[in-house]
């Protein structure tokens, strides 16, 4: 059995092999997708360093090995909604670069991903500031839903440049969750942000493409949300804001789990440690399939702890 083919039968809860220790995937994305401009600027940028990404929101990089924070919106005031230029998917400057990364990829060297970074919550609020959505959401929701409308207007047509690039996942991500709660609360991410995922995950799901969703923090309000829109995968069920076993309860035979390794036990270095939560959450997630083994968070951390980890992988994950 291939590391693909393993892959396909853990994710479908079916008779894989072994745990898999990560998505098998190449990336395509278009030019911004990763907050970068067109001049070399973005989070790999050194600290101190500032730039203005593709839909004009201004990064500062204040932290070494770790992204950037947004700091200038340039839809503060959403009464300029009508205004503002959305970027265009269609336009040769930003999806070149799907182009050349699928002239690149060999085929068998892992699943076609397609990003949608910021899918929807995180890019609305990088365009209108953190602060000022949570308040319009309130104050002016007929112009929330409104941008959150044209928003998904661009990953539909983004999509559309995937799946003929021949996608077989995308990914997709919104952090929902804080330490202990949801930052916005469930009644506003089913009537505001479900409509509008709906829209994408339908157009997914008719192509036959499988769904990876990423929301940190605590989300086990939420999981019938992700398990109704169709979400294949949901990561990286943080077991520090999360009952991963309460997770594992609700969508076990419906959704695959990716993660929960702990990145604070990870970058501790701890070997025992590692080892230990990696049997753990083995035997917590992983007993039927539908688990993916890896880190909560993408950190830096040393080589030798992932060592660690993925040799626990293998010794505790063979079915």
């Amino acid at each position: 059995m291939t590391e693909i083919q393993n892959f396909m039968e853990a994710i479908r809860f079916g008779k894989p092999e072994y745990v898999p220790p990560r998505i098998p995937g190449y990336g395509l994305k278009y030019h911004g997708a990763d907050h970068e401009d067109f001049d070399g600027h973005g989070h790999h940028s050194p600290v101190g360093t500032e730039w203005t990404d593709i839909w004009g929101t201004g990064w500062h990089k204040d932290l070494d090995g770790v992204m950037g924070f947004p700091k200038r919106f340039p839809l503060e005031d959403l009464e300029d909604l009508d205004a503002f230029t959305f970027v265009n998917p269609d336009d040769p400057k930003y999806n070149y670069l799907i182009t050349e990364r699928l002239a690149a990829f060999t085929p068998g060297e892992g699943l076609l991903v397609g990003s949608h970074r910021d899918t929807l919550w995180e890019r609305a609020y990088m365009l209108v500031g953190m602060e000022n959505m949570m308040v319009y959401i309130h104050t002016e929701p007929e112009l929330v839903r409104r941008l959150l409308h044209k928003i998904m207007d661009f990953h539909l047509k983004l999509a559309a440049h995937y799946v003929k690039a021949g996608v077989q996942m995308v990914d997709m991500s919104d952090d929902h969750g804080m330490q202990h709660s949801l930052i916005l609360g469930e009644r506003v991410i089913k009537e505001f942000f479900v409509p509008e995922y709906a829209r994408l995950c339908s157009f997914y799901k008719a192509n036959g493409v499988l769904i990876n969703f990423h929301s940190c923090g605590h989300i086990e309000q939420i999981l019938d949300v992700f398990m109704d829109l169709g979400i294949d995968i949901l990561n990286p069920i943080q077991a520090a804001a999360n009952n991963v076993e309460t997770i594992r309860r609700v969508t076990d035979g419906r959704m695959t789990l990716c993660g929960a390794v702990n990145s604070e036990i990870l970058m501790l270095n701890d070997h025992d440690s590692i080892r230990a939560v990696v049997k753990e959450r083995i035997g917590q997630l992983g007993k039927n399939g539908g688990y993916i083994c890896c880190p909560d968070q993408g950190m830096p951390y040393k080589q030798e702890a992932l060592d660690v980890m993925n040799d626990a992988i293998l010794e505790y994950g063979k079915y």
